[in-house]
């Protein structure tokens, strides 16, 4: 028998709305529900997590998750929540992005397992459908002729997308093409309902009015109950937007977002955040949570949450090596660590550690004949105002070579290279500049 899924969602903070029914329907026998993913690029980005997450408590609570990657949908664009359209793809793009997303989705997902003591694919294993594959041969007539006349106009035009996208804020009207995505949508639903039995579709809140057009589908052309269940947006306590940073979105794909940039974005949330993203972004039980939430408030300056839920969600997105380097990394900025530490970073975790540091570019040359420190620091780099300063700071002892302590007749070369790239200088505990091999 399923557990119960609605009361795991709950306590979570991860339900916003539900259709009545839903509940009981779930906890009768395994159900089968879907959530609709944008192929627009080919990688999850954290905007993405929250319907991935529920996808993977419906497996675990007992039931079958589909993950439906929008290619019919992604040629059109969604306009709820968007005050624009969206560029199209083309098909060959389309198919590069889902192969990508499967592969991301699968550390959350179960597409393989099998039962005990046998090759058979058990019951509830994930499925990753594409609704390119049945849209595609949909001639326009047929669509209008079996699908259209069931939904009214004014139906249509009641959804909150729609009403936003027309009223005077709005910069731009909503194209015939977006306008029909609501239906494109809500076929989705029938047609899963009526191929794989898929009686349950999860979404964001802003979702609700095109979830409710596929019930409305299955009810007028299936002759049968869909159910709809949406989670809250996602928020931050400080009002800027989740997932986004100066840098654009938080991505799931380490060449878009390093893991270390990734790390340093969970453990950076406020104490509020923490405790709101904790139960939605990790698999902790409720009482774990509870005696984290706990020791956290007794000393919040430690910051038990953000750090446990940085190296959850990072071990879960990319591996254990990875958030073990990621809090490597961070420790060089702000905890003891050794040249040797350093040379282990590759180089984008350390132009991503090191970004907004000063630079100066210097000819390899340079450091095959040997840089002396008045010049790396003074002279050829403008670190340091003046020779004699350098000089000053140097008999000091406040000058560093990549973590390591030097003296005035130490001379950097090659050997010192990171990555065969950078040298890290640095004055003091917090002044860094960084030399970059020409």
């Amino acid at each position: 028998m399923p557990s119960n899924f609605i009361e795991e969602l709950t306590w979570r903070g991860m339900l916003h709305d539900v259709m009545p029914g839903t509940e009981v329907h779930l906890l009768e026998e395994m159900r089968s529900a879907y959530v609709g993913i944008d192929p627009t690029a080919d990688s999850l980005h954290i905007g993405h997590l929250v319907g991935v997450m529920m996808l993977r408590h419906f497996q675990l609570a007992g039931h079958k998750p589909y993950a439906l990657i929008g290619g019919a949908t992604g040629m059109i664009g969604d306009p709820s929540g968007k005050s624009a359209e969206r560029n199209l793809l083309d098909e060959p793009t389309l198919r590069h992005n889902q192969q990508a997303l499967k592969e991301q989705l699968s550390r959350f997902l179960d597409f393989d397992s099998t039962a005990a003591n046998s090759s058979e694919k058990t019951a509830n294993n994930a499925v990753l459908v594409n609704n390119y594959d049945w849209m595609k041969e949909f001639l326009f007539l047929d669509f209008i002729r079996d699908v259209g006349k069931h939904i009214t106009v004014n139906y249509m035009m009641a959804k909150d997308s729609v009403k936003k996208r027309l009223t005077s804020e709005a910069k731009e009207g909503m194209s015939f093409t977006e306008f029909t995505y609501q239906m494109v949508q809500g076929y989705d639903f029938l047609h899963l309902y009526l191929n794989h039995n898929c009686s349950l579709q999860l979404g964001g809140s802003d979702q609700w009015g095109n979830i409710t057009t596929g019930t409305e589908m299955i009810r007028r052309i299936g002759n049968g109950k869909g159910y709809a269940l949406t989670c809250p947006l996602i928020t931050k306590a400080d009002g800027t937007k989740f997932g986004k940073t100066e840098g654009g979105n938080i991505w799931l794909d380490a060449e878009r977002t390093s893991p270390y940039r990734f790390y340093q974005y969970w453990l950076n949330v406020s104490d509020e955040d923490a405790e709101k993203y904790i139960k939605i972004f990790t698999f902790l039980s409720r009482e774990e949570i509870d005696k984290l939430i706990g020791e956290h408030q007794e000393a919040p300056h430690v910051r038990i949450l953000q750090k446990r839920l940085a190296g959850e969600i990072t071990v879960m997105v990319h591996s254990q090596e990875d958030f073990d380097n990621a809090l490597k990394a961070s420790n060089i900025l702000f905890g003891k660590s050794t040249s040797e530490d350093l040379k282990k970073l590759d180089e984008k975790t350390f132009l991503d550690v090191f970004d907004g540091v000063p630079q100066a570019e210097i000819l390899r040359s340079e450091f095959e004949n040997g840089l002396d420190m008045i010049g790396a620091l003074a002279d050829k780099t403008g670190f340091l105002a003046s020779n004699s300063e350098a000089r000053r700071e140097l008999k000091q002892n406040s000058i560093s070579v990549n973590k390591e302590k030097v003296a005035t007749d130490y001379v950097i070369t090659s050997s010192d290279l990171i990555n065969d790239k950078f040298v890290l200088l640095q004055r003091g505990k917090k002044n860094y500049f960084v030399l970059k091999v020409l």
